[in-house]
């Protein structure tokens, strides 16, 4: 019967996997999703919108309000760390682990002091970080207009990390989308749409609003303890970008997930990170990369709750275009 009936939906380019419809982001059509996504960046643009020298984007919609009603999400008072540990292995998606070098050790006799540096390059798909506004180019500029040429050789001049010196404090919604389905993760390529969204918001009884963090949980990590490491930046689940427009219109703070977000392969041609594209160079929206809620997704389906207090601090390195990350949800 699962045979005749994916036979049936591979014509239509859908299959039948772990007991969910799986429809890879291809099966969307690329040249118009290019023309799509290329209007979403020009409708959805934030540039202006809070002055035109803003360099916090959607940072603004994280007000003295909004915090203080985020504070309110602490109940149980317990708190979970949302990062995977640092990386030291070379692996298919990781070409450059953490490198840390030991300075000084305690295994002199005559020895004091322990000492020690670490050094990443931490975008890609394997270190938990968030992205500056700086991260991408899209047509020879930034968020806001400004010219990609901002970046130099000496760091981001404009929409560094630094924006965030202050630091994250707001809600966090969790979006379980594995646990809701039934299934432990979801398939490589699956692409989220908004009747997912809506579905979510239903199943876990929250509302989606001003100045959330939105973190999708694709089961990434989940899957790899089973089936080991793969390519997952050519292959993995992640928001298809018509996404976006929803999420915009709910005035969220930043995006996240345990991988980039971006369904991939994308299936767009000319943009191999449309969601990327559209938060971070149209809305001014920070996005957490490779997340790990293998732990957070235990407690909430434990507390039969989504929503949480958020707190993130990105390290204040001016110039930079983002930072490794430790962001913690307190419940």
């Amino acid at each position: 019967m699962k045979s005749k009936l994916n036979n049936l939906l591979g014509k239509l380019g859908m299959t039948l996997v772990c007991g969910t419809f799986f429809q890879p982001a291809a099966a969307f059509g690329q040249s118009e999703d290019t023309a799509k996504v290329e209007s979403l960046i020009e409708k959805l643009s934030n540039w202006g919108r809070w002055g035109a020298d803003d360099q916090l984007g959607t940072l603004n919609l994280i007000t003295p309000e909004v915090r203080v009603e985020a504070a309110r999400q602490v109940k149980e008072g317990v708190s979970i760390s949302m990062a995977h540990n640092a990386d030291k292995k070379l692996s298919i998606y990781n070409s450059s682990p953490y490198s840390h070098n030991m300075t000084s050790t305690g295994e002199s006799p005559d020895a004091q002091w322990a000492g020690d540096q670490i050094c990443i390059a931490y975008h890609g798909y394997a270190h938990t970080h968030i992205d500056a506004l700086c991260h991408l180019f899209h047509k020879g500029k930034i968020y806001n207009g400004l010219p990609q040429t901002v970046v130099t050789r000496n760091g981001a001049k404009k929409m560094s990390i630094i924006g965030l010196k202050q630091g994250i404090f707001t809600r966090g919604i969790l979006l379980d989308l594995p646990v809701m389905k039934g299934v432990d993760w979801l398939e490589p390529g699956y692409a989220v749409t908004v009747k997912d969204l809506e579905a979510f918001e239903k199943w876990a009884n929250v509302r989606i609003g001003k100045g959330d963090v939105v973190f999708l949980r694709t089961g990434r990590w989940a899957r790899e303890k089973v089936k080991g490491p793969w390519n997952i930046g050519n292959n993995s689940a992640g928001y298809h970008y018509s996404c976006m427009e929803w999420l915009a219109k709910r005035d969220i703070g930043f995006i996240g997930s345990d991988v980039a977000s971006d369904v991939l392969p994308s299936g767009v041609e000319g943009f191999t990170h449309p969601v990327h594209a559209i938060a971070l160079h149209a809305l001014g929206m920070n996005i957490f990369d490779c997340c790990d809620f293998l732990e957070i997704s235990k407690l909430s389906k434990k507390l039969k709750r989504y929503s949480f207090l958020l707190t993130a601090n990105p390290l204040p390195v001016d110039g930079a275009t983002g930072s490794p990350l430790n962001p913690v949800a307190t419940f």
